[in-house]
């Protein structure tokens, strides 16, 4: 039988250590003699560190780089959603945004509009404020922590009848329902009034 020899030498070298090496032959047809190369399996890194525990942390969350901003007496802010509830979390955020903005200050209301809609209508399962899981009326709470506050809302008619089926009596207690027409005009009369403006967008 014919032994060939075959160095993996010059591949082995290109590694700190190596656990399995195999030479394999590739025969090609219309060659008459195999291709030869190596295969080898390397060690896997190592994680030393403890498994992490509840308490445990992994960043600076203590740490601030910019300073904690207040509202100048009488100064308001807009927060407008163009966003479906369940979709994405920036729904979700943003309100949490609009509910500090009233804590730094801001006379802050909110604009529903478009599938922004969706977050102010009332819902629960089998029963309307019935959370069928954990987070369900997350939307809801919010809004509604959000009003406690003192926040406004408002949410366009065209888009609860003419995209969604849904009538005005079923938002949220509270929630101020508008022509499509005010959903630009809202915008503008805060701008006129110098406010702050964050929308929030789902593309």
């Amino acid at each position: 039988a014919k032994t060939t020899e075959f160095d993996c030498s010059p591949a082995v070298s290109q590694f700190d250590s190596v656990s399995n090496l195999v030479v394999f032959r590739t025969f090609f047809v219309g060659r008459p003699e195999p291709v030869f190369g190596c295969l080898w399996f390397l060690h896997m890194p190592v994680v030393d560190r403890p498994a992490n525990q509840p308490g445990d942390y992994l960043v600076d969350y203590e740490e601030k780089v910019f300073p904690d901003v207040k509202a100048e007496p009488g100064e308001k802010a807009l927060v407008t959603f163009h966003t479906v509830a369940f979709e994405g979390s920036i729904g979700l955020v943003n309100l949490l945004q609009a509910s500090r903005l009233i804590t730094k200050g801001f006379e802050t209301s909110v604009l529903l509009y478009g599938p922004g809609v969706t977050l102010g209508v009332m819902r629960g399962f089998p029963k309307l404020g019935d959370a069928a899981f954990d987070g369900h009326l997350n939307f809801n709470a919010r809004l509604q922590k959000f009003m406690d506050q003192g926040g406004k809302v408002y949410a366009c008619r065209f888009a609860l009848q003419a995209l969604y089926g849904h009538s005005e009596k079923a938002l949220m207690p509270g929630i101020t329902p508008v022509n499509p027409l005010d959903v630009l005009d809202i915008v503008l009369m805060h701008r006129k009034e110098g406010a702050f403006i964050l929308d929030t967008w789902t593309l």
